[in-house]
């Protein structure tokens, strides 16, 4: 098979979004999958949806649009800000969208009247994270806007944790957007469908024991996709962790002495180490560097350390003696290495246990991205 590539057990990410789905629902929490680091794949999006998850969160319009073209209608949720320059795009192919200003949502209610539609809105609150959000004191006053705006519907209030500043979601945060999620009602005279508590960050809390009061959706991305929390890093119970495997070729195979032959520049890059030359150790290079993921974030095999990367190299010292021009080797990744791994283009994607159908298709780039095996 040819290399870099992605393998991804759809068998596994069914499973992994079935699990979390039947425990949330045990707590009266519905699960949107988050397709954004995966680009809106298609067969992704599906193995998700065939999990159960009730629909489905994205970042960015083009990955919408690309799941749309090959004929996923669930509800899709933007769940980035929208950019004011895409409102029409965003009302035509998205039931709603998470917002925190009232020249967006203006933007949002006037393409919707355009187009003879109602747009929902969920507004989103700054609890911590330090990240998009109004203010818990203004959210009731900017509710209030979007009742009274046509166009628009207030669909929901919804918080997000452990992004930008690490605030990790807790029992009292919970609490507080329950709080605010009825004095919005209050002011705005308007039941609030959804009520959403932030990401996969809050698994721990909400595989918990404590009352999960008026929260009854989460936007689970990474937990489905890497069975880990996002927090910790570790492993949560009953999920795969190996959904998805990067696999590369190994290009150069050598031993090489502990200084270098020629001088280096004073600017050399500090991370770069050479491995003395033993019988023991052999220093490896793999078609894969920095433009193609995040190395740091990669799993290193048993045996094998990292010495340094590039843009199209990828350098680890190995004890493992077979490993030769040709041989592949095989990683895990992390949330960061995962999302910069699939939008690289040059990385193939393989699927796995999967189903070909119309919907599974790869509509914007077939021969890259979708290879059944």
């Amino acid at each position: 098979m040819n290399g870099p590539r992605i393998e991804v057990d759809l068998h596994k990410l069914r499973h992994n979004t079935r699990t979390v789905v039947e425990r949330m629902k045990g707590r009266g929490i519905q699960v949107t999958a988050v397709t954004k680091a995966v680009c809106g794949h298609p067969a992704i999006a599906w193995a998700m949806l065939d999990g159960g998850a009730a629909g489905l969160a994205e970042a960015r319009l083009s990955n919408v649009k690309r799941l749309r073209q090959a004929g996923v209608t669930c509800p899709i949720t933007l769940i980035r800000t929208p950019m004011l320059s895409q409102v029409d795009d965003i009302v035509q192919v998205c039931e709603a969208s998470y917002n925190t200003e009232i020249p967006v949502i203006a933007a949002l209610a006037a393409a919707a009247l355009r187009q003879n539609t109602t747009h929902d809105i969920v507004l989103m609150v700054e609890m911590g994270d330090l990240r998009e959000g109004i203010l818990p004191q203004d959210i009731g006053y900017i509710g209030q806007q979007v009742v009274d705006m046509p166009g628009v519907a207030l669909k929901g209030i919804g918080a997000n944790f452990a992004c930008l500043s690490g605030i990790a979601p807790t029992a009292t945060k919970m609490q507080a957007l329950t709080a605010l999620a009825n004095q919005v009602e209050g002011q705005c005279g308007r039941f609030l469908e959804t009520v959403s508590g932030g990401n996969s960050a809050n698994l721990p809390w909400a595989f918990g024991s404590r009352a999960t009061g008026r929260i009854n959706d989460l936007r689970i991305g990474e937990a489905i996709l890497l069975g880990m929390d996002p927090i910790t890093g570790d492993q949560i119970g009953g999920l795969f962790r190996d959904t998805f495997t990067l696999v590369a070729e190994v290009i150069e195979t050598d031993t090489k002495t502990a200084s270098p032959l020629l001088g280096t520049a004073d600017h050399a890059p500090a991370i770069i180490q050479l491995v003395p030359t033993t019988r023991e150790t052999t220093r490896i290079i793999l078609a894969l560097g920095n433009q193609d993921t995040d190395v740091v974030g990669l799993s290193i095999p048993a045996g094998s350390t990292l010495i340094g990367a590039t843009s199209d190299h990828h350098v680890i010292g190995t004890t493992d003696q077979k490993l030769c021009v040709g041989s592949e080797i095989r990683f895990q990744m992390n949330y960061s290495a995962l999302m910069r791994a699939m939008a690289a283009p040059d990385i193939q994607i393989n699927l796995r246990n999967g189903r070909l159908t119309p919907d599974a298709r790869d509509v914007d780039h077939p021969s890259k991205h979708l290879v059944l095996v």
